[in-house]
C-alpha cells in the first residue's frame, strides 16, 4: 500500500500537502489528506482520479479509498 501512495506522493506534495495511510478495513482503504490537501476543495477529484486509482491498479483486493 505504501508503494502505491509513494507513487502519487510526489505530485501531491508539490501543492503543498501529502497522504497518510489511516487503516484498511474490509476491502477499503482509509487515509488522511494533509497539508494544503486537507482542506482543499480538488481533494476530492486528487482522492479518485489519483490515488484510489493507482492503488486500485496495485491492490485489486482493494475496493475503494475514503478520506477521514
Amino acid at each position: 500500500m505504501e508503494t502505491a501512495l509513494d507513487q502519487i506522493r510526489p505530485a501531491i506534495e508539490m501543492d503543498g500537502g501529502d497522504v497518510e495511510l489511516a487503516s484498511i478495513d474490509d476491502g477499503v482503504v482509509y487515509v488522511h489528506m494533509q497539508g494544503a490537501c486537507g482542506s482543499c476543495p480538488s481533494s476530492t477529484m486528487t482522492l479518485r482520479a489519483g490515488i484510489e486509482r493507482i492503488i486500485l491498479e496495485q491492490v485489486p483486493e482493494i475496493r475503494s479509498v475514503q478520506a477521514v
